[in-house]
């Protein structure tokens, strides 16, 4: 008898181990994304980056997901520019029922901290029913406008077909 319930207390010992081990292989298995992009100076205050652009190192970022629908918010997660301007912010899980963007927080640079309308945010997809196998995701560029343009911006904006105070609702 005292056979049987050892066996029973090391089957049942097993069975406990082995769930164990299932849920940890779940729980690894979670998406991993990263999501990857740049912040920049717009030197020219064009609302473009251009070839005297300056990409910004030590800029704040935030990876913002709010719930569809109630627009609470579900995850923050800050990043930093690196000395290319390019910041990487990893995230552990998917959210299939968020709208998730990077936003800009803060710039380093005392001549450059100016939020520049429409590059303030960059929309990214965090879930793999999108049709993309990559756990990479690349924002666009967000970008701040420097104070005084540089002096080269007026022939720059030139070679662009465009001056200083170009509307598109002037046509």
């Amino acid at each position: 008898m005292a056979p049987l319930r050892v066996l029973s207390v090391i089957a049942a010992t097993a069975i406990l181990f082995a769930l164990t081990l299932a849920d940890t292989t779940v729980a690894t298995k979670t998406a991993d994304y990263v999501v990857q992009g740049r912040v920049y100076c717009d030197t020219c205050r064009a609302g473009f980056e251009t070839n005297v652009t300056e990409y910004i190192k030590g800029a704040k970022v935030r990876l913002e997901c709010r719930r569809y629908g109630n627009n609470v918010l579900e995850r923050s997660i800050d990043g930093v520019t690196d000395e290319t301007g390019t910041y990487k912010i990893d995230l552990k899980d998917s959210h299939v029922e968020d709208i998730c963007e990077v936003v800009l927080i803060q710039s380093p640079l005392a001549n450059c901290h100016e939020i520049q309308n429409l590059r303030d945010r960059a929309p990214v997809l965090l879930t793999r029913n999108v049709g993309i196998s990559d756990n990479l995701r690349l924002a666009n560029p967000l970008g701040y406008l420097k104070d005084v343009p540089l002096p080269v911006c007026p022939d720059l904006l030139k070679m662009f077909n465009l001056t200083a105070g170009d509307d598109d609702d002037d046509q």
